[in-house]
């Protein structure tokens, strides 16, 4: 451990699985405390025991929130600040999916996936900014995609909600500088990554087919690792990325320069 994020107190959205049990246990394994939060509790309980465990000491915590309810936020996020002792990194990274084209795709669909991968992100930054004031320089990061940049005719609600949260991180990041605020706020822009999000595919097709057609589409012919996505967070919540805010990184294996 080199300690890039020594003292950093992360609270992790989607942390049971996935690229957010990733990016805690690399801000972990950097000398962070991070708080997972997910609908999954239990899930969300087995990923930071495994990071005790690896720690040799308490540095991950656990708790249940659904990200579309403002109560739970309110109370989760007062609750991660008393367990680490403060709130300097953000990390909004649930997400889900729903398919059909824009005559398919259901209203009842459209405003779930809204409200996990957009509301979350309005009613966490609202709530974290009080916490984070008092832990700065702080940094505020959330996990877009590739597909609020770049649209497909078969995912309108994927393509909208993840441009919301492109454009969203920008605002943010304004509001904190006008504010005189030395929290910072960025975007992440993954293309295909091996999560659960990808498992309808695998089921639908296997998954070696499954990963083979998605890698056929990116230049570096390969999806991505959790741990790219991870090494990316990490470089956002440490002290290196100071001057860097209202910024997008794009981890597409080069789909968005065709």
């Amino acid at each position: 451990m080199s300690g890039r994020v020594a003292g950093k107190k992360a609270f992790i959205t989607g942390g049971a699985q996935g690229l957010g049990a990733a990016m805690a246990a690399a801000l972990a394994a950097e000398g962070a405390k991070v708080t997972l939060a997910d609908v999954n509790h239990e899930g969300a309980k087995a990923q930071a025991a495994e990071i005790n465990a690896a720690a040799g000491e308490e540095v991950a915590f656990a708790l249940p929130l659904d990200v579309t309810r403002e109560d739970q936020w309110i109370y989760a996020l007062e609750e991660a600040d008393a367990a680490m002792g403060g709130l300097s990194v953000l990390i909004n990274n649930a997400g889900i999916s729903r398919g059909g084209d824009i005559e398919q795709l259901s209203y009842e669909d459209w405003k779930l996936v809204m409200g996990v991968n957009v509301d979350s992100v309005f009613l966490g930054t609202k709530h974290a900014l009080k916490y984070m004031r008092r832990c700065q320089p702080g940094s505020i990061i959330n996990i877009s995609s590739i597909a609020g940049l770049i649209a497909a005719h078969n995912s309108p609600v994927y393509n909208a909600s993840k441009a919301a949260v492109w454009l969203l991180s920008k605002g943010i990041a304004l509001h904190c500088a006008k504010q005189g605020l030395d929290i910072r706020s960025n975007s992440i822009h993954p293309t295909f990554v091996d999560t659960p999000i990808l498992d309808p595919l695998r089921q639908r097709f296997g998954k070696e087919e499954a990963e083979n057609k998605l890698a056929r589409q990116v230049p570096l012919g390969r999806i991505g690792a959790p741990s790219d996505i991870a090494n990316a967070a990490l470089y956002l919540a440490s002290d290196e990325s100071r001057f860097m805010t209202g910024a997008e990184l794009k981890l597409d294996g080069g789909i968005s320069a065709m």
